[in-house]
């Protein structure tokens, strides 16, 4: 999977066959707070899955701590509790 990071709009974007599949983001003092998702209606959970996973992939490539504040980001970390380590100290999900 091909993430784009578009700086500009501040937001991770992908291409899938459905459509454009996209995180928005903000930082501030290295945490990166992934505040909405946006995907095609019928697009696969599985592939959401994978798309989260690589722009964790990206946060912690960056060595960005992240705060989860989208409602799918925060369910996603309480389900792979393995990316926990990318929480900030004292955020619990």
């Amino acid at each position: 999977m091909e993430i784009k990071d578009n700086q500009l709009l501040r937001q991770f974007e992908t291409q899938t066959d459905l459509g454009l599949l996209v995180m928005e983001y903000a930082v501030q003092e290295r945490k990166l707070f992934l505040t909405k998702l946006n995907h095609p209606e019928d697009l696969n959970l599985e592939l959401i899955n994978d798309f989260i996973k690589a722009v964790l992939s990206i946060a912690e490539e960056r060595k960005f701590k992240v705060v989860p504040t989208h409602p799918k980001v925060a369910h996603f970390f309480r389900k792979n509790p393995v990316y926990k380590e990318l929480l900030p100290p004292g955020i619990k999900l």
